[in-house]
């Protein structure tokens, strides 16, 4: 880095600057910015320049580069801040404009606080060469071709923001009365006074804490959920709450989020109000009661006891794994943030507060308002919340509500006007954020500049009612396509054609061309009316007139999901043998041919998938949950020859019929369950009851224990008399009519 030399005058120009922004900043208790924009060996001592003698003590700089001795961090490593406070920042957008970093960064700023956001010039910053760009960018596209579209409309919102002053390399200075406290308007509302007791910073929080702890000391199945903004102090609410049960002898307490460091606040909190106790990473120890972190697919996994479950950043994981939660632990406390960098609450409460309703009457709902970090009406806040689209939301539902398949229009949106058209920008963002558990930030970015990426609406009265998101794939050489079969290459941005590959051994996959639907979503208001299925009945259509081979989609696996799909025609092809870690769902994949070559590549894909399905049911998906394995050996299921020979059907019979031993009749048992359970017709002739015994007890080989529970029967004898209950319509629907014979036979014997 090379130095820039600021004459005494322009040294006092930057500190009176940022001394007057300081002063309004501290005088209204909110948080101030100074953009400084120009090359970054510029920017870079311009922000120290700014910064000496500011008393501004916890300052981290979020760059590659910045000046000696100065607490640097990379942008990478922004959730460490999550729950905590710094006096300033300095951001440095030449390193890169790293989207979930920024949000997750400027929330941690205290009020009295300044963000120092470092810049290209801002004329040319659209086109500037931003690192971020490596992570959008995808094959055959270049670097060049990702555009600068969010950036476009970064400028334009930072020319218009409040409390924020800009100054830009050889343009000069902003007069310094222009940014003093005495001409920056201040909130009339005032921070909330300090509790009583002494631990609590707000009514609210005061009241979040209270709500907690009557979890356990009031009725059971009465969960409570807590919402907020960044800043609010709910997760100090949950660690507050943890250290009074813990000092009123609760013994076990576990805390569970999408990943460690989410849940860090709450323990530090925690650990302040309870010094005596042993601390580590995971685990706090106080007289030998324990307040630890488990993640949540091991609590799915294996039920650990606990006097309450805490869960934090709850819209960050799938509902249905937040409602095998509330199954398990009759005593649980939610948490959220509603505009958050992981997950969004809005999506949160419009799924799971349905689940609530349904599971536990009398829950209740607690929502924090006033922030604890800095005063309401904060710039920043406001600035970060318009910035990144997290306060974008869908139409109103009153303007959706006659959407009907027939009265909409379909269209693919170019970008370059979308990006102008703020009004259809944050309908499409703000539904895509009610549809799915993990939409941040960093999907606006994509959304824009992504240069694979199609964007389809549909719209009724202007109004966006659904949305698809598709990215481009595939189109390999064959070198290439060779080595992502072999597990040598793996392309960043191409899920589909990587795991046919690499996953089905498809080495042809990579070849072809595809399109995979990243997001689809229809506004709630109008779900069930056949929108979802007319887009993407339209998006085959269209498709098929690009030259594109199929079309495919990855999820987390639901029946609800999967239904959705095989309506469509889609086939499942694949079933990951691990769940995720975040969601503890496994991931499916589904296709639909677009051409021959297409034809060709879903036949033996499903194929393969039908033959490999009931051998991992018994190993790596033992624990798949009994109507989702059933799913999976439904969808597209074709009718073929059973393979049972004769004394094969002669075992089935004497089992079904008589008294034989199941273990001496294992082998064909499962292959007329393997042939039967595939035909959609076996649907309509097994009770869910004796289609579940069929599955964990012959195709997963779980114990008679494992069977009887996840049945829920009482034991060995009643999951026989459910298998033999399952097998008698099998055989009377498949078997010949000499089987048939036979078995009417021994029924009458």
């Amino acid at each position: 880095m090379y130095r820039v030399y600021f004459s005494f005058q322009i040294l006092d120009n930057f500190r009176k600057i940022t001394a007057a922004l300081v002063t309004a900043a501290k005088a209204s208790y909110q948080r101030r910015a100074l953009v400084l924009s120009g090359d970054q060996n510029w920017c870079l001592q311009a922000a120290q320049a700014s910064l000496e003698g500011a008393s501004l003590e916890r300052v981290p700089w979020i760059s590659a580069s910045a000046p000696e001795k100065v607490w640097k961090l990379e942008a990478a490593k922004a959730h460490q801040f999550l729950g905590q406070e710094v006096d300033a920042l300095v951001f440095n957008a030449h390193s890169g404009f790293d989207l979930d970093a920024f949000g997750i960064i400027t929330g941690a700023i205290r009020g009295g606080g300044l963000l120092l956001l470092l810049t290209p010039p801002l004329e040319s910053w659209p086109s500037f060469p931003d690192p971020e760009h490596a992570r959008i960018v995808t094959f055959p596209y270049r670097i060049t071709d990702v555009t600068g579209r969010f950036i476009e409309r970064l400028v334009r919102l930072i020319r218009g923001a409040e409390g924020m002053v800009f100054i830009e390399q050889e343009k000069g200075f902003p007069r310094v009365q222009q940014v003093t406290s005495a001409n920056i308007r201040i909130s009339d509302s005032p921070l909330a006074d300090k509790e009583e007791d002494g631990e609590c910073r707000t009514a609210d929080q005061r009241r979040a804490v209270e709500a907690i702890v009557k979890v356990v000391t009031g009725q059971r199945r009465r969960p409570v959920v807590l919402t907020s903004d960044r800043g609010r102090g709910k997760s100090a609410a949950l660690g507050i709450g943890a250290a009074r049960l813990l000092q009123r002898g609760l013994k076990r307490i576990i805390v569970t989020g999408p990943r460690l460091d989410t849940v860090v606040p709450l323990f530090r909190h925690a650990q302040r109000l309870l010094p005596q106790a042993s601390v580590s990473r995971t685990v706090l120890t106080l007289h030998g009661a324990r307040l630890e972190f488990a993640a949540p697919d091991a609590l799915i996994r294996t039920l650990q006891p606990a006097d309450l479950l805490l869960v934090d950043e709850a819209a960050a994981l799938p509902t249905p794994l937040l409602e095998q939660l509330l199954q398990r632990y009759p005593r649980i406390a939610f948490a959220t943030t509603i505009h958050g960098y992981e997950g969004t609450g809005r999506g949160f409460a419009l799924r799971f507060h349905k689940v609530l309703d349904e599971r536990t009457r009398g829950w209740k709902a607690l929502r924090l308002e006033t922030p604890i970090r800095w005063r309401s009406g904060d710039p920043l806040e406001h600035f970060a919340f318009q910035a990144l689209l997290l306060n974008a939301k869908a139409a109103p539902a009153s303007a959706v509500a006659l959407a009907r398949p027939e009265n909409t229009l379909v269209e693919q949106l170019d970008r370059e006007v979308l990006v102008k058209d703020e009004a259809t920008l944050s309908e499409l963002f703000g539904l895509l954020v009610l549809a799915h558990y993990q939409t941040r930030p960093y999907d606006l970015r994509h959304l824009l500049d992504g240069p694979n990426l199609l964007v389809y609406v549909m719209r009724y009265r202007g109004h966006v009612v659904a949305t698809a998101l598709l990215a481009l794939e595939g189109g390999f050489d064959e070198e290439t396509a060779r080595g992502i079969w072999e597990g040598c290459i793996r392309p960043h941005g191409h899920l589909l054609p990587e795991s046919l590959a690499a996953h089905l051994g498809l080495a042809q996959a990579p070849r072809l061309r595809c399109a995979r639907i990243m997001r689809i979503a229809v506004h709630p208001t109008v779900q069930n009316q056949g929108l979802g299925s007319q887009l993407v009945g339209i998006l085959i259509k269209a498709l098929s007139a690009e030259n594109l081979d199929y079309l495919g989609s990855s999820f987390g696996a639901t029946e609800e999901l999967l239904r959705f799909w095989e309506r469509l025609d889609f086939l499942p092809v694949r079933l990951s043998v691990k769940r995720g870690a975040t969601s503890g769902a496994h991931s499916a994949l589904v296709l639909y041919p677009l051409s021959n070559s297409g034809q060709a590549l879903v036949k033996v894909a499903r194929h393969r998938f039908q033959a490999h399905l009931p051998h991992q049911l018994s190993d790596p998906l033992r624990e798949l949950e009994p109507p989702l394995a059933a799913c999976f050996l439904r969808c597209g299921g074709q009718a073929s020859p059973l393979s049972l020979d004769r004394q094969d059907w002669c075992d089935v019979l004497a089992f079904a019929f008589g008294r034989r031993m199941y273990e001496v009749c294992i082998a064909p048992i499962w292959k007329l369950a393997c042939g039967a359970l595939p035909v959609p017709e076996s649907e309509a002739l097994l009770r869910e009851m004796e289609r579940n015994a069929l599955i964990v007890k012959v195709l997963q080989k779980r114990s008679w224990r494992e069977a009887a529970a996840v049945l829920e029967l009482s034991g060995r004898v009643q999951v026989i008399e459910a298998l033999r209950q399952a097998l008698r319509p099998l055989v009377l629907h498949f078997g010949s009519e000499a089987v048939r014979r036979e078995a009417e036979r021994l029924r009458e014997h």
